[in-house]
């Protein structure tokens, strides 16, 4: 074994170490590139070839199974918190993005808001929680009437 063997070997022993180490999948294609690559070398492949064959091996699997999971894992993993987008709430505290300043009640919880459209919103209006970054909901002025809880 030459030296671009013993190298294309490591790299997939520590792209498959680190795969083992992680939740997700992060370096798998990494791995799987590091293998064909060896395979390269091991039929005397000069390097450009080997590296060539690394780079596509890993980009062609990312883009094959990548597309795969999310369709299987539905994308992002609902909270609790995410019933309360779409939800009427009341500002407790005057929504002001630049001053961030700003707070809403929801579904029986106080949250810090900002507004969706940088506005300002008064104390006393009713909005509607368009969406959640972080610990924050993003709300804008809403038409609905007030629901229950809120």
């Amino acid at each position: 074994m030459n030296l671009t063997m013993w190298i294309w070997l490591g790299a997939a022993v520590a792209f498959g170490i680190v795969e083992a180490m992680t939740v997700g999948l992060v370096s798998v294609w990494f791995a799987l590139g590091a293998l064909c690559a060896l395979l390269a070398a091991a039929l005397g492949a000069p390097l450009w070839l080997q590296i060539l064959v690394f780079i596509v091996v890993a980009a062609a699997v990312v883009l094959a199974v990548r597309p795969l999971i999310r369709k299987f894992r539905g994308g992002s993993i609902p909270t609790n918190a995410d019933r309360v987008v779409g939800a009427a709430a009341k500002v407790t505290e005057t929504i002001d993005n630049e001053n961030t300043a700003g707070a809403v009640y929801v579904d029986g919880k106080t949250w810090t808001a900002r507004s969706a459209d940088g506005s300002v919103i008064p104390a006393g209006t009713l909005v509607e929680v368009r969406r959640i970054e972080g610990v924050k909901l993003i709300v804008a002025a809403s038409e609905k009437k007030a629901e229950a809880g809120v």
